[in-house]
């Protein structure tokens, strides 16, 4: 066959094919389990650059806790909605890198999906 490389594999037996096979189920299973734990955990917190509001937010971006601080009270509620908004959403692309640092020992860290991932993060501008 021209232009058609062909490639050995070892001779396997049945039994070493399972026991090999159900060595790496469980191997990805404690991935999963690790995954998991730290995604069940996971929540981000984040305070305005001014101090005046504080956001936390699950690892699906939604809002757990809002806190105004005595620096919010002299905003309009312009500022303070936008002030909001913005911290919210610095909160929540956190939350969405540490998801996605949660799962990549379950996926792989060099693998296509992680780089999908990773290329939707939003960029952080004046977190601290």
């Amino acid at each position: 066959m021209a232009g058609v490389l062909l490639r050995t594999v070892p001779a396997m037996d049945g039994e070493q094919w399972l026991t090999s096979y159900q060595e790496r189920l469980r191997e990805f299973g404690a991935r999963a389990a690790q995954a998991q734990k730290a995604l069940a955990g996971l929540c981000a917190t984040v305070t305005s650059r001014d101090g005046a509001v504080t956001v936390t937010v699950n690892p699906a971006g939604a809002l757990q806790r809002l806190a105004l601080s005595d620096r919010s009270e002299g905003m309009t509620r312009v500022q303070l909605a936008a002030a909001v908004l913005a911290t919210a959403r610095q909160a929540q692309g956190e939350a969405a890198r540490q998801a996605t640092e949660a799962v990549a020992p379950l996926v792989g860290d060099d693998a296509e999906a992680m780089r999908m991932l990773r290329s939707h993060l939003p960029v952080e501008d004046g977190a601290r």
